[in-house]
């Protein structure tokens, strides 16, 4: 009884509690929760009839028959209301109840990728599409994104909520896979994205993350110049502060004999965009040649994930001596780029000189490839500050992820100003290869998928496999453990490697496994019972109070988690209380009747009568009976009531906050009036 207070009072309440706020959770098979939360009453007054009225302090067979039979009976009508043949309206499966402004409404639901966790070459190109869309991301990184996807969009039992609160509190393996602190930031924002804007952002730009590089890949500066000014810009998040550290690095120049070290903390204030920095140069009167260094940027150890670096952030320096406004003209006549690469770089040089600012405008030319279609194209203008001799035009390739023919364009310079000219390679075509790899990505992430998958199943076919899951923390994945997995996997290592001899499942089907774990479990039943009894003597707690407080918080925290992950996780509020009211019927039907049946059997094979002292369960289950019908109906209520939100999980902060404090209080007082009338203090 202490358990089922626990679970229906405590595990309800929390679960209330542990949505974001503003999103609720509805009960969509209503039939099935009246059904068992009937039943969860009833078990209890059920005992009560038993030990009470019938045969006090007895149990004679056909009360151990009749309680057993109520565990199949329970079962056959909870699937009949499942099936419908209840009339009780089931919710629809396409509904996801949002509470906005103290009022439920109804949003879209998030867009599946892998219906019911099922992975095909199809479903499987359709998440490539959309990973795609964020930057600088891997086969691999697409890989583990698909693999947590999948294993979200899987339909999970109980039983699978509840191995994985058990693992995070032993510090053991987790049923899904661990995503670093950008790809859960990517993971976040997966079919998210704005629908009313036709142009995807492009492929190196995140709009909610600040990304800073420097305004030009190189620059030149004459020796006598004293220094030279270097541009660095902030694009993305432009809100905020924003800071990395910038520092010179030798090339053919020396630091302190040719120009002046740098290693300094840019910050970038709220709304700034962009910061000059100067670098001194050393004129020794000297000749040498022309000589390079390089400016780097770097993100600080604590912002790391916070600020991005853009594509220059390594800027390369030339002192020379020179003083003519030079050449504009394309490096190369022609480029070729791949579909995939999401945005094409056609350089641009500045030869002959690098003195005062200029400037030239270009244009893109459709040939095969259609701007648009193929490319966002259009007119632009590059412009050339003093000193600096090489920057790009970015130009965005569409990538549809669709086997095509190769497509070209192309890109013109003219109309140039600042006294510079435009040399002879004024046009360069730049050609859109198809990804010859198509096939290959796809194969490989699905390969790669499969893996990440296969490494987080419950089970292990093999006794080293279990071996090396229990004895290592987080099950080996040593990379992604944390301080909370060292420290819970120090305090149940004797336990997890006890139980790691439990025949993998691999074994005759599983049947092995299940009659070990069974023989375990009795033995650990029987351990536990003696070691409650023996810290209630030590501290002064009668049985009846170690009972309903330690022992019932021993065995119902993995309940606990486990719901607490069923409602964050899941569409609906099936899994989490649905299942709280269902296991407290189960835990008397078949948790007592099997034991009695097989008990009261062969004492009356012997002769005797089978007893069940009855204590103060009579009491017990008057104030549990009341306190559940009490939270039964504020579920029911809440699920109704618009103020509360209109459903059985989450809504309105204030009143879920409420909710929560209220249910935890009944079992607090629960507590209370059984250990008063342990203890006397309450006469019956």
């Amino acid at each position: 009884i202490g358990s089922a207070a626990f679970n229906l009072l405590v595990i309800c309440g929390v679960c209330i509690v542990a949505l974001p706020a503003g999103e609720s959770r509805r009960i969509r098979t209503f039939s099935v929760f009246s059904v068992t939360a009937f039943f969860s009453v009833f078990a209890y007054i059920w005992l009560l009839i038993i030990l009470v009225g019938f045969s006090p302090h007895e149990v004679e067979i056909w009360e151990a028959v009749v309680t057993f039979l109520f565990f199949p009976l329970l079962v056959g009508i909870s699937y009949a209301a499942d099936k419908g043949l209840c009339r009780v309206k089931i919710l629809s499966k396409t509904t996801k109840q949002m509470e906005v402004d103290s009022a439920t409404t109804t949003v879209k639901k998030a867009e599946e990728y892998f219906p019911k966790g099922q992975l095909s070459k199809e479903t499987l190109v359709k998440f490539i599409k959309e990973v795609r869309k964020h930057p600088a991301l891997s086969a691999e990184d697409a890989a583990c994104l698909a693999a947590a996807r999948l294993v979200e969009e899987t339909d999970h039992t109980r039983m699978w909520y509840k191995i994985n609160a058990i693992r995070e509190l032993s510090g053991g393996k987790k049923p899904k896979p661990r995503l670093s602190k950008k790809l859960e930031k990517v993971y976040s924002l997966l079919g998210k994205e704005d629908e009313t804007d036709a142009k995807p952002a492009a492929p190196m730009e995140q709009k909610d993350i600040p990304m800073l590089d420097f305004v030009a890949a190189t620059a030149a500066v004459m020796e006598n110049a004293g220094k030279v000014a270097v541009k660095i810009r902030r694009h993305g998040k432009t809100t905020g502060i924003a800071r990395c550290r910038v520092e010179t690095i030798d090339g053919t120049a020396v630091s302190g004999e040719d120009y002046v070290p740098v290693k300094e903390i840019l910050t970038f204030q709220d709304g700034e965009t962009e910061k000059e920095l100067s670098v001194g140069i050393v004129d020794d009167n000297q000749w040498e040649p022309d000589e390079t260094f390089f400016l780097k940027l770097c993100i600080l150890p604590e912002d790391v994930g916070t600020v991005m670096l853009g594509r220059v952030c390594i800027m390369e320096i030339t002192i020379l001596n020179d003083d003519e406004p030079g050449i504009l003209q394309f490096k190369r006549r022609g480029i070729l780029v791949k579909e995939s690469i999401g945005a094409a770089h056609v350089p641009v040089v500045r030869t002959h000189g690098v003195d005062g600012t200029v400037k030239t405008k270009w244009r893109t030319i459709d040939r095969t490839a259609v701007s648009g279609k193929d490319y966002y194209g259009g007119e632009g203008e590059i412009v050339f500050d003093h000193g600096e001799v090489e920057k790009n035009i970015e130009i965005q390739i569409v990538d549809d992820f669709n086997a095509e023919k190769d497509e070209h364009f192309e890109v013109e310079l003219f109309d140039a100003t600042g006294g510079v000219t435009i040399g002879q390679i004024n046009r360069s075509t730049v050609t859109i290869t198809n990804d010859d790899d198509y096939n290959s990505i796809v194969e490989r992430v699905a390969l790669m998928t499969n893996v990440n998958v296969d490494n987080v199943r419950l089970q292990s076919e093999t006794w080293g496999e279990q071996f090396r899951a229990a004895l290592t923390v987080n099950g080996g994945d040593i990379e992604n453990a944390t301080t909370q997995d060292y420290v819970l996997h120090f305090l149940t290592f004797g336990w997890k490697a006890i139980f790691a001899i439990v025949p993998p499942t691999g074994m005759c089907g599983g049947w092995l496994t299940f009659c070990v774990s069974l023989i375990l479990i009795g033995v650990l039943t029987a351990i536990v019972g003696d070691l409650a009894s023996i810290f209630g003597c030590l501290v002064g707690l009668k049985d009846a109070v170690t009972a309903i407080t330690f022992v019932a918080l021993g065995t119902s925290l993995p309940d606990l988690f486990a719901s607490m992950a069923a409602a964050k996780q899941e569409k609906y509020a099936d899994s989490c209380i649905g299942n709280v009211t269902g296991s407290n019927s189960v835990n008397v039907f078949l948790g007592l009747g099997l034991p009695w049946l097989m008990a009261s059997i062969y004492w009356a094979s012997k002769g005797e009568t089978f007893h069940v002292k009855a204590g103060t369960l009579g009491f017990s289950v008057g104030i549990y009976t009341a306190l559940a019908l009490i939270c039964i109906a504020l579920i029911v209520s809440r699920r109704f009531l618009t103020v509360l939100g209109k459903a059985e999980l989450g809504g309105p902060r204030i009143y879920a906050l409420i909710c929560c404090i209220a249910m935890i209080s009944m079992w607090f007082l629960y507590v209370l009036l059984s250990s008063f009338e342990a203890y006397g203090y309450i006469q019956i």
